[in-house]
């Protein structure tokens, strides 16, 4: 007699699981409050600083014989307006240590790594995608605030590439700092002092290995990638900064969702 062959199911390849993964965390940051609080945040205040930083320019030197692109009032208004952004994507991995509902999660995706690549596309597609419609919007606003201002094709494509850019990197870093902390308001506190405060704090005490030391923070890079300042850094240095800080923060908290259990 010989033994009935068993038939197995076949393993789902990777793909399958990531889009599997992928499309749980769409759901999930879709159908949450917050997400919606962080993108009504962001929209008025990108669109708002936008507007206001045309408002300013045109009581400035923008004329129609000197015209000026109007793509400052959406990297203007990202500057300082991603921070709604940022939060999103932070309570993307925050959220589940908080409610406890991480446990389920790795069980239903034990692929951890495919989990993590999921947890990572999502926030920062969306994020990105987002903060790029709503500095576009800036610009156009710009343009009724003040007719002076021009917004050219090459002009645009440029202005948004810094801004996605600066937001892609912004939002991983932000995964990153929430996968490694597990906790949303020591995320917070790391993400605004890395962001906002220690850059300008440390300039601000004129002191020269402080003001050295800010130049390398990745708030700094984000500042010369949208505002080409300080003169210092080149906007490709920029750019490598928040590459550097963006892969260090995943790498960091990637190591920790795989290899450390989900206390």
């Amino acid at each position: 007699m010989t033994a009935a062959t068993v038939l197995r199911p076949a393993e789902p390849g990777t793909a399958a699981v990531f889009a599997r993964a992928a499309g749980a965390e769409w759901v999930r940051l879709r159908t949450v409050r917050t997400t919606w609080w962080c993108l009504l945040v962001a929209t008025v205040t990108i669109v708002g600083l936008g507007a206001i930083a045309a408002a300013d320019e045109a009581e400035g030197t923008s004329t129609a014989a000197d015209p000026i692109a109007s793509t400052f009032a959406g990297e203007y208004g990202v500057l300082l307006g991603q921070f709604g952004l940022l939060v999103l994507a932070l309570l993307a991995v925050t959220s589940e240590y908080a409610s406890g509902s991480i446990g389920p999660t790795l069980q239903w995706t034990p692929r951890r790594g495919v989990l993590l690549a999921a947890r990572v596309a999502v926030p920062a597609v969306v994020v990105t995608v987002v903060g790029v419609l709503l500095a576009l919007a800036a610009d156009v606003l710009a343009l009724l605030v003040d007719p002076d201002l021009t917004l050219s094709a090459g002009d645009a494509v440029g202005g948004l590439a810094r801004v996605a850019a600066v937001l892609a990197a912004g939002s991983t870093l932000s995964v990153g700092v929430g996968l490694l902390l597990r906790s949303t308001a020591a995320g917070l506190a790391t993400v605004f002092l890395l962001q906002l405060v220690l850059p300008f704090l440390m300039q601000s005490f004129n002191v020269g290995w402080l003001a050295d030391l800010a130049e390398w923070l990745p708030g700094t890079g984000a500042v010369r990638t949208l505002l080409g300042e300080p003169d210092s850094l080149s906007l490709g240095g920029a750019l490598a900064l928040l590459a550097g800080w963006s892969a260090a923060a995943l790498a960091a908290g990637g190591w920790r969702l795989l290899r450390r259990d989900a206390g």
